[in-house]
Order: C-alpha cells, then sequence, then structure tokens
C-alpha cells in the first residue's frame, strides 16, 4: 500500500536518501536524551504536590502507571501502523507525542494535569519498538543482534547525557528539564521530517487491520512464533524487574542516602556509559566468540546478581562499583530482542518488535503496582537501613526466573537440533 495513497503524503521522504544506521542512531540518540532528561527530576516534581514519602511514592507509582497503561495499548497500534505506512511517519507522529508530554507536564499545575499529560504522552509515543523495527528492516537476521546493539549505545550515551543535564537543570528549577527536552523532541520532529529516510520499502508493506492493534493478540502472536517460546516469558520476567528499577530507583536512593536531582543523575549517567560501553563497542566483540543464547543467559546471571547488591548496598558509591561490574547485564534485551526477531518474517517486523514494545509496555503498566507499594512499605524506615531495597530483591528473584526459563528453553532447542540431526 503506497504511503501517498494512505493519508501520510506530507510524510513521504526525500527519493535520494537509503535508510542507514546513522539516520536512526541519531534519531534514537535524541530521543533518549530528551527521555533522560526528566528521570532525575520527575519523582521530585510529583513530591512537590504531595506532602510526605509515602504520598509521594503513591503518586509517583499513580504517574508511572498512567503513562505504562496508555502505551501498552499505544504501542500495538503505532507498530501496526508502521507495518503499513512506514517507519518514518510513526516516529514523527511519536516525536510530536513526546514534545505534547513534556510541555505540558512543565506546565502542569496540579496532579490531575500531569496525570492528562503523562497519559496522552504514553499513548502516542512507541519510538524505541518502531525504531527496532528500522533496524530490523536494514539488517539481515545474522546481524540484528549486533545492530540491536549499536542502537542500544545511543540509548546508552543519550542516558548519560540526560540525566546529568536533568539533574544540573533540575537543581535550578524542576520545570527546566521539562522544557528543555520537549524543544529536544522538537528538534527530532524536523530531523525526521526533512532528514530521515523510510526503511520499509512499499512491497514490503501490508493492509492495515485493526485487530492487529489488540495489544493481547499480538502478544498471542509473538508467543506462538516459531523459535521463540518460553523467550516470551523471559522478557516478561526481565522486563518487570527493570521496570521496577526504574520506578523506584530515584526514590530508593533518596530515602536510603538523601540523594536529590544532581546525584541521581549521574548514577543514571553511570547506567548510560556502561549500556553505551557494551552495546556500542564490547558486544560485536563478544558475538564473534559466545552466541546470543549463551549471552543471554550470562547476562541474566549478571544482573540477578547486581539486584541483590544494589538492594544491600549501604554506602552510594557501592551503587556507582555495581552498575560497572553489571557489564553482561546490558546484553539481555539486544540478545533475547535478536533472537525472537529472528524468528519474524521480513513483513511483520514492526508488528512483532511492536508486540515486544507492548509486553514491555504491559511490564511498564505492572511494575509502579508493585514497586510502589513495595517502596512505600519501607519509606518510614531510617536510611541506610537494608530493608529499604526490598525492591531491588523483587526483581532478582524475578530475573532469577527468567533465568530458569532462558536456560531451559535453550537446552530445548539444543536437543531438537541433536534429535533433527540424527534422523
Amino acid at each position: 500500500m503506497s504511503s501517498k495513497k494512505s493519508g501520510f503524503k506530507l510524510f513521504t521522504p526525500r527519493q535520494n536518501r537509503t535508510a542507514a544506521m546513522p539516520f536512526i542512531m541519531l534519531t534514537a540518540l535524541i530521543d533518549m536524551i530528551s527521555i533522560g532528561l526528566i528521570i532525575p527530576v520527575l519523582p521530585a516534581l510529583v513530591g512537590s504536590f504531595t506532602g510526605s514519602q509515602v504520598d509521594q511514592a503513591f503518586w509517583y507509582g499513580v504517574v508511572t502507571f498512567t503513562f505504562s497503561i496508555a502505551n501498552f495499548f499505544g504501542s500495538p497500534l503505532l507498530g501496526a501502523l508502521s507495518d503499513s505506512y512506514g517507519r518514518r511517519p510513526v516516529l514523527l507522529i511519536g516525536f510530536s507525542g513526546l514534545a505534547l508530554n513534556f510541555f505540558a507536564t512543565a506546565m502542569a499545575t496540579s496532579l490531575w494535569m500531569l496525570l492528562l499529560a503523562r497519559f496522552i504522552g504514553g499513548a502516542m509515543q512507541a519510538n524505541l519498538s518502531v525504531a527496532n523495527a528500522y533496524v530490523a528492516d536494514i539488517t539481515p537476521p545474522e546481524g540484528r543482534a549486533k545492530r540491536f546493539g549499536m542502537l542500544g549505545a545511543m540509548f546508552g550515551v543519550g542516558f548519560i547525557l540526560g540525566p546529568v543535564m536533568g539533574g544540573l537543570l533540575g537543581a535550578i528549577n524542576l520545570h527546566l528539564p521539562f522544557y528543555v527536552a520537549g524543544s529536544l523532541a522538537m528538534c527530532n520532529l524536523l530531523y525526521g521530517y526533512f532528514v530521515l529516510p523510510e526503511s520499509l520499502p512499499v512491497e514490503r508493506r501490508h493492509a492495515f487491520e485493526w485487530k492487529s492493534c489488540n495489544p493481547f493478540r499480538s502478544l498471542r502472536e509473538m508467543v506462538q512464533l516459531k523459535g521463540s517460546g518460553n523467550l516470551v516469558a523471559v522478557v516478561a520476567c526481565s522486563g518487570l524487574a527493570q521496570f521496577v528499577l526504574y520506578t523506584t530507583w530515584v526514590l530508593y536512593t533518596t530515602f536510603k542516602f538523601g540523594w536529590g536531582p544532581l546525584e541521581n543523575g549521574w548514577s543514571l549517567a553511570a547506567v548510560g556509559v556502561v549500556s553505551a560501553l557494551v552495546q556500542g563497542v564490547l558486544l560485536g566483540r563478544i558475538l564473534k566468540i559466545v552466541s546470543p543464547r549463551r549471552l543471554a543467559v550470562m547476562g541474566l546471571i549478571s544482573s540477578t546478581l547486581a539486584y541483590v547488591m544494589w538492594g544491600a548496598a549501604t554506602q552510594g558509591w557501592m551503587i556507582f562499583a555495581i552498575i560497572f561490574v553489571n557489564l553482561l547485564g546490558a546484553t539481555v534485551s539486544s540478545s533475547i530482542q535478536s533472537i525472537i526477531s529472528g524468528a519474524a518474517d521480513s513483513k511483520s517486523q514492526g508488528k512483532t518488535l511492536g508486540s515486544i514494545g507492548g509486553l514491555n509496555s504491559l511490564m511498564a503498566v505492572i511494575a509502579p503496582a508493585i514497586g510502589a507499594p513495595l517502596l512505600t512499605m519501607v519509606s518510614h524506615l531510617p536510611q541506610g537501613d537494608w530493608r529499604i531495597g526490598t525492591p531491588f530483591y523483587f526483581c532478582a528473584f524475578l530475573q532469577s526466573i527468567a533465568l530458569a526459563l532462558a536456560a531451559t528453553h535453550f537446552m530445548r532447542e539444543r536437543r531438537a537440533r541433536a534429535a533433527a540431526a540424527a534422523a
């Protein structure tokens, strides 16, 4: 189906550009900087509307839940649209949604305004899954793990710059990072409109169907992909652990160590440094000697131990040390995603990777409902108490389940290949 015949004529890219990694990597970098800017200050902004740490933890969970539930239903829709009309117009919609979200959040004067802004932003924002589909469009299956890692490295670099900038700006004014983030999202919109080429040829598109936008249906189809199997449950458990971590990180370090936006910004920047280093530099070299399946298992072991150590940390410097020790934990997402992507055909990459995005969004919906109450339960404890790490111990439990599922799935695959070879 031609994009010109489907109402997206204004989004038609220049025809003299060929889609390539540098285009989408720059898009991902700007996108992640804008998102990273608000992470250190959003809990504090919520706290400005509440009167206690208990209320702050509760309402921050509600704000996070609101964004995630909107994104859960919006992500498969935008992924399916990208399979029908191309990646570029859907990315432009996502950039518009981010800009609207950030500016509206900056101008919020009450909790209900903040909730409304986050809901609209979540519904329109599916840039990560569409960017991954863009990479899958231009990359053969055997090279996707490395390229997903390269894209992840750009998110890592953005996560270095964004939180630090957010922490510095937030120390001046809590609303300032949101205005800057909105401006960056607008820059990405202009870059996408004038520079970013389309990656999905017309002959590889298919007609849009509303039934494909049902997030639960798309998840069921992903489970049925040959070669994915238990990996969907691995994505779910690992994603839930990661989103519980994201939901509680800033408030956890605030309650346990007394950190503010600046310290939290630097800690999140450290996460970005590790992500950029591993996925942008080390991942390609590691994959030359270790298969994606084995690497996924190693990464799950590393991250399980890291969650336990983060929860038990007694000094702020330990958080940074654990971040840099947990190098292999940054490889899990790219490894698992490349295996699932390889099981899908070339015409379903947007829907498949949109389904992964939808699954992660579902975990992001569930995470605040778990993480916020766990943190609320221990928010009254004195600084330094080991029990404040309860949310992270729960993350370690989830990651250990993901490890067991992944190891079992890969063992069954080996047995099946051995049996087929023997036959």
